[in-house]
């Protein structure tokens, strides 16, 4: 057998390098794709989700890998305030402090009906039989999205929660 020149040496180096890119970057994709095997944004989309689960905010969580945004409601964010007896407060804390709650320890279970522009699952979910997304409006501590209004007017007339302050309402 006759010994490699420089060049094929050289070519055959690369080639492998090349191929254990590859490799590596179809590693990395396969490790890092959100539950299920289906991609944000396009693939196919789940029915349901459940499992344990993480707020981020007060109207979107993760359960398992997958975010999830609370369908038909729309909370502060994680940062805003909002202002009572003249003081700031911190409502999009409170607010995911309040989903939290809600949530507890048990197991969550979501209907998905779609994907927002972000990606995210949008999803009526459940813990314990209750229904999350309307107790967080029922709470006061997200508003009605095109759904929940009668919630909204209890807390409204309650005073609940965002009700008792001034807030830029969010929006969806």
């Amino acid at each position: 057998m006759q010994p490699l020149d420089r060049r094929t040496r050289a070519s055959t180096a690369r080639w492998i390098a090349t191929l254990a890119l590859a490799l590596i970057a179809a590693l990395a994709a396969r490790f890092h794709a959100p539950q299920g095997g289906y991609w944000g944004g396009g693939g196919s989309l789940p029915e349901r989700v459940s499992g344990a689960a993480r707020a981020i905010d007060g109207d979107s969580l993760f359960v398992g890998r997958d975010e999830v945004r609370l369908q038909g409601i729309d909370a502060p964010e994680g940062r805003q305030t909002c202002r009572r007896d003249n003081l700031d407060w911190a409502c999009g804390d409170a607010s995911r402090d309040q989903l939290r709650a809600l949530i507890g320890k048990d197991v969550i279970a979501c209907r998905v009906t779609k994907r927002d522009q972000h990606g995210r699952l949008l999803a009526y979910c459940s813990a314990g039989g209750r229904d999350i997304n309307a107790g967080m409006v029922a709470s006061g501590m997200a508003v009605a999205y095109g759904g929940y209004l009668r919630e909204e007017g209890e807390a409204k007339a309650r005073k609940k929660g965002l009700w008792s302050s001034e807030f830029k309402r969010p929006r969806a």
